[in-house]
């Protein structure tokens, strides 16, 4: 048996009983909305034409906190899901604990190392073993417009913050929503992250929310982050709490709002719902300083412990799976994002896809390429939590910008703590 502490419990794995059956995988994720939805289809399909068994564990909502507590709660059990949808540092976190599978076998034979960017196989280690294989690479700082509803009231896809409000302004006039926007807090969150690289560029970006320096926390750059987010607060509608993001996304489709501030997943809800980019709607850099940025997301599949050889075997299909190069197509091109093989051919994929690609190696060469800290990608769960409580905390109510700067600085030390 295998001892594992998590928290302040102790519990035991315990051995399953050895079967006969087909390679089994059961899948514990959050992508379930149409374009996510459509490509962890392709991802079954995969699996059960190769003979292996998929077991769907699906948590709605798109909301990583849900499947992570459902996730404690199997762990702590004793009976771990095979695969699980975790990224960056919670890949550390839960391999720290010792549950983490191994896959080094199948890495070695598709030749991951040679295949990924180093920041994203690096992510996909523990202690320098292969725990867990990406399926693509998202990009979260996106604007997004109905150019019909941009045309309809004489407005241009904006570049900076002010020509931002200007079609705000106009927008609002003409009785259409300027800013489709979910009230959740991951969704408070995500725009305070892209506010912060688009506001203060990617520099000041990396030394706030992935460095986590007190200087820029606390510094009149960060003040005006808030002051930005009070600004686009004005430009929703007063329906948007609780609302889902692709609810959101429906908005900029049916023409009820101008701009959506969000990843490219929902460019994989566009296309789901048979829109096209350029025609139905166009993708863009944030005002201000996002053309230097890339914001990215790893999607990725960690694999958990287990004795069952069927299991085993399902972890090594399913990891060979994700990688491989029909998958990442059949995957990216129906969720939204990108390949994170750098050895593959574009030519099937969009515009927003193409500029994806080529927005991310005009940021890796310039400094511009930073993980994600709301999509947790760059720091601890706790300190990703402060920042989302603090994010979603300001959008809400009316404390001023000056006391939301304080009040991030305080959460994010008493979280590191």
């Amino acid at each position: 048996m295998l001892k594992i502490r998590f928290g302040f419990a102790c519990l035991a794995l315990a051995a399953l009983p050895a079967l006969a059956g087909p390679p089994t995988v059961e899948v514990l994720h959050f992508m379930t909305s149409g374009g996510q939805a459509k490509g962890m289809k392709s991802l079954k399909d995969d699996l059960e034409a190769q003979g292996g068994k998929w077991v769907d564990t699906p948590v709605g909502g798109g909301n990583s906190e849900d499947a992570l507590a459902k996730l404690r709660t199997r762990v702590m059990g004793g009976d771990p899901p095979s695969s699980v949808q975790l990224k960056g540092p919670l890949i550390q976190e839960w391999g720290a604990l010792g549950v983490l599978q191994p896959i080094d076998d199948v890495a070695a034979a598709g030749r991951w190392e040679q295949a990924l960017p180093k920041r994203v196989s690096d992510t996909m280690k523990y202690k320098g073993q292969w725990v867990a294989a990406p399926v693509n690479i998202h990009r979260l700082d996106w604007m997004y417009a109905n150019p019909a509803v941009l045309n309809k009231v004489g407005i241009r896809m904006p570049s900076t913050w002010e020509e931002f409000d200007a079609a705000a302004d106009k927008l609002k006039a003409a009785g259409i929503t300027p800013l489709a926007h979910g009230g959740q807090a991951w969704q408070d969150a995500s725009l305070f992250e892209i506010v912060v690289a688009s506001v203060g560029g990617p520099e000041f970006h990396r030394k706030a929310l992935v460095e986590l320096d007190n200087a820029a926390l606390t510094g009149p750059t960060m003040k005006q982050v808030f002051d930005r987010m009070r600004k686009l607060r004005g430009y929703v509608d007063a329906n948007f709490s609780g609302r889902d993001w692709n609810v959101a996304t429906n908005m900029i489709i049916t023409g009820q709002a101008g701009f959506q501030l969000m990843g490219d997943w929902v460019k994989g809800d566009m296309s789901a719902a048979g829109k096209q980019p350029g025609r139905d709607y166009v993708c863009a850099n944030p005002p201000g300083g996002g053309g230097a940025s890339f914001l990215f997301i790893v999607d990725s599949f960690a694999m958990f412990k287990s004795k069952n050889p069927d299991v085993l075997a399902g972890q090594k299909l399913f990891g060979r799976l994700m990688m491989e190069p029909r998958f990442q197509e059949n995957f990216n091109l129906a969720k939204g994002s990108i390949p994170v093989r750098n050895d593959m051919k574009l030519d099937k994929f969009d515009s927003c896809a193409l500029a994806a690609r080529d927005q991310m190696d005009k940021s890796i060469k310039g400094g511009g390429f930073n993980p994600s800290a709301i999509h947790d990608m760059a720091v601890a769960s706790a300190v990703r939590g402060a920042m989302t409580d603090v994010a979603t905390k300001h959008f809400n109510s009316s404390i001023s910008s000056d006391e939301a700067v304080q009040l991030l600085a305080r959460s994010i030390k008493q979280a590191r703590e």
